[in-house]
């Protein structure tokens, strides 16, 4: 066993590459999928070591949760085994930037990454959603936003996309009430792309996953670049990246 894949399953993780897919599963059913330290640590191993032929990246969760958010067992005296107990000093910048690396890669240009989310999505696990460029949610799908209820604030990368999807002030409702939004309201507020019954999550996966690799692999990298950068740009800003993103592809057609 290589010291990377003794990592993954330290941090309750499985990698399974297919091709140019890779297939993320936090595999930890007895917990719900809660994560701990090593699981944000694992997440940044992948990121850094996906190969280069992958083009998308499935992200989901053993059994009947995607993820119940940070195993609260950090926060008790004895802690989770083998993990240093979370306490308020004991956290850094640096240290959380660590957890935080396992949740930037997925917006990466030269992947897609799709969450497919059943049960609970709860706290870090709706970030882990919400770091995703696609959300299929089963119809038993539930999200929150827990961290402020617990005295926290959501870190791990999950307010811009929040707000950027539903707005600033459907977000402050969000997360300052903690509340439990269903599937069908997540695709109102279009945090899921798609809902189907719970039976049918892993055939949607799979039609999106091939369609998604019809497409040219340049031109899916170009154009996510684009649409990335797009919210923060003025219009006169986006066609000039636009022109210079056409000039570039083309020029290295055959």
């Amino acid at each position: 066993m290589t010291s990377s894949q003794t990592e993954l399953m330290a941090g309750g993780l499985m990698l399974a590459i297919d091709g140019e897919v890779a297939t993320v599963t936090l595999a930890r059913p007895e917990r719900r999928n809660a994560m701990t330290p090593a699981t944000w640590q694992g997440l940044a191993v992948i990121g850094a070591s996906l190969p280069p032929e992958v083009r998308v990246v499935v992200v989901r969760g053993q059994g009947p949760s995607f993820c119940a958010g940070i195993d609260l067992r950090l926060f008790s005296a004895n802690g989770v085994p083998g993990e240093e107990p979370i306490g308020g000093l004991a956290i850094s910048e640096q240290a959380i930037a660590g957890y935080q690396a396992g949740y930037l890669w997925l917006r990466n240009p030269a992947i897609v990454s799709i969450a497919a989310v059943q049960g609970h999505a709860i706290g870090a696990g709706f970030q882990l959603a919400l770091a995703c460029d696609l959300r299929i949610l089963a119809d038993d799908a539930t999200l929150c936003m827990k961290e402020p209820a617990l005295g926290l604030v959501p870190d791990l990368t999950g307010t811009k996309p929040l707000v950027d999807i539903v707005g600033l002030p459907r977000a402050i409702e969000l997360c300052l009430t903690a509340r439990t939004v269903t599937a069908a309201e997540a695709l109102l507020l279009r945090l899921a792309e798609l809902v189907v019954p719970a039976p049918e999550l892993d055939a949607a996966v799979a039609d999106l996953v091939a369609a998604l690799l019809t497409v040219d692999p340049a031109a899916a990298r170009a154009t996510k670049a684009l649409l990335r950068q797009a919210g923060g740009h003025s219009l006169e800003q986006q066609a000039e990246a636009e022109r210079k993103a056409q000039v570039k592809l083309l020029s290295k057609r055959p």
